[in-house]
């Protein structure tokens, strides 16, 4: 048997080579580890030897006790392309240990093209990892500026996934890339009219193969959308963040936003879902289906809504049904939770 996924539990203190002592031919095309930077040195001797052959790490690190002879896993695999460094929640971390760890990653940079690091990084690593194809950034601690995103060049980026992430460097990360972003998921971070005006025009001026993205949209840009869907033509799917999820004082005028999807969206575009606080009302539902149902050629919707406190009533799942059997509606989810879904499963 053949291993390619090895998950080390936290606190595991046994010395790793005696455990896997006559089957160590089945970890010889090892391809993934996950463990954390804590781990002792009777465990972390035996991963050094069997994990040459890996291509993704994933690190759980300690807010302390960390092991600084973690760097020779680091250096061990002789083609990293899959880096996730990852940080508990609002908790306080060893900077200098993670600066040390970001450096170490320098000699992976030529080949890696994934990385997700969940706090700000304390050095200027990012600026050596020009081949990304894929970064997932997460703030999951106080916020912080980001700064080190302002200018960054990321050339060949195809996915971007922020969250809790300051617009303004987005917005500017966003507009170094050559055009090749096909994902883009920004959530969780709260941001005026003129930011948000600026991401979505920078959106659908740089990303012209845009297939997936998700984004607020402040009522007052909401123009922009039609912008974004003539510019950005390849476009599959589309998840909105109206603003009442932000200002519940907020009152979406969605005749307004369903006439500009009906009317703009290219024939790729089939899979909608939106995120607000008050649902439409029935007859704006009834005006968007049967605009949708005009287009030449129609192509059935895949729609999610996600509202958290009120639920439709019945009238409301009739109604759709109702455009389900008359084949507008392909399938409709109406989720209590944006974490029912991953943000790009319809």
């Amino acid at each position: 048997m053949k291993f390619t996924h090895l998950y080390i539990p936290h606190k595991f203190n046994y010395y790793f080579m005696d455990l896997i002592s006559g089957v160590e031919k089945g970890f010889s095309k090892l391809e993934f580890l996950s463990c954390n930077t804590n781990i002792n040195d009777d465990t972390l001797i035996g991963l050094v030897e069997i994990c040459k052959s890996i291509k993704e790490l994933e690190l759980y690190v300690e807010p302390c006790n960390n092991n600084d002879e973690i760097i020779k896993l680091i250096d061990s695999p002789k083609k990293l392309i899959n880096i996730r460094f990852l940080t508990k929640p609002y908790s306080s971390n060893d900077e200098l240990f993670c600066g040390i760890l970001e450096n170490s990653f320098i000699k992976h940079a030529n080949h890696l093209q994934y990385f997700k690091i969940t706090k700000q990084p304390t050095t200027k690593i990012l600026s050596s990892f020009i081949n990304l194809k894929s970064l997932e950034l997460y703030d999951n601690s106080r916020p912080m500026s980001w700064n080190c995103l302002e200018n960054l060049s990321l050339p060949y980026l195809q996915i971007l996934k922020a969250t809790g992430i300051p617009i303004k460097v987005l917005t500017s990360l966003i507009d170094h890339t050559n055009g090749h972003l096909i994902e883009i998921k920004i959530d969780h971070i709260s941001h005026n009219e003129i930011s948000n005006k600026k991401i979505i025009q920078t959106i659908y001026k740089k990303c012209p193969n845009l297939e997936y993205l998700k984004l607020l949209f402040i009522n007052n840009n909401i123009l922009e959308l039609r912008e974004l869907l003539i510019n950005c033509n390849h476009l599959i799917g589309l998840y909105i963040i109206f603003e009442d999820v932000w200002d519940v004082n907020v009152m979406i005028d969605y005749n307004i936003i369903f006439k500009i999807l009906s009317d703009n969206s290219s024939i790729s575009l089939f899979k909608l879902k939106f995120y607000y606080h008050r649902e439409p009302e029935l007859k704006s539902f009834e005006f968007f289906f049967d605009n949708w149902k005009i287009r030449i050629p129609m192509r059935p919707i895949l729609l999610q809504t996600i509202q958290y406190h009120v639920l439709y009533g019945s009238e409301h799942f009739d109604l759709i049904e109702k455009y389900k059997k008359n084949g507008i509606v392909k399938k409709y989810e109406n989720a209590l939770s944006e974490n029912t879904f991953q943000d790009f499963e319809w």
